[in-house]
């Protein structure tokens, strides 16, 4: 890992007679972005809103990969799904509340506790949400496979 601080650069990119816009920073795919459904948008790219909530699954998700290995926590399949309230609050709107649900299927001969702590940590220590405001919980749905 390179010390910190890191920088990261987007650049969006719109123009006067077309409500989408474009999504780029060095080395990556464009995206293309729009106003979500709930604001009168067409409903059919990502939007800002999406993209954080996005970023939230995401980052738990990475986070949870790294802490997992040096934890000795084996695991077959992990997904995140994960929503977020937008509200109005003090004349100004902004995401509340972000419902974290993971479900984890691991080894039927792991420790589940062990397992649910790293979960948390992850929560924990993902820095995506450690930058928002927003209030977020965790519930995990754990399932043993053999393999």
């Amino acid at each position: 890992m390179q010390d910190l601080p890191h920088h990261y650069r987007c650049i969006a990119t719109a123009n006067a007679d077309q409500s989408r816009v474009h999504v780029s920073s060095q080395g990556l795919e464009d995206l293309t972005t729009d106003v979500p459904r709930e604001f009168g948008g067409p409903g059919d790219q990502w939007s800002p809103e999406a993209l954080l909530i996005a970023a939230v699954a995401d980052c738990f998700v990475l986070t949870f990969r790294a802490m997992a290995e040096p934890s000795h926590i084996k695991w077959h399949a992990l997904d995140c799904d994960a929503i977020g309230t937008l509200e109005r609050v003090d004349r100004s709107t902004q995401f509340t509340y972000i419902q974290l649900s993971v479900r984890i299927s691991v080894p039927e001969d792991i420790e589940e506790e062990k397992v649910l702590g790293v979960l948390k940590k992850a929560e924990d220590a993902c820095l995506i949400t450690n930058s928002l405001t927003a209030t977020v919980t965790l519930s995990v749905d754990m399932t043993r496979q053999s393999r």
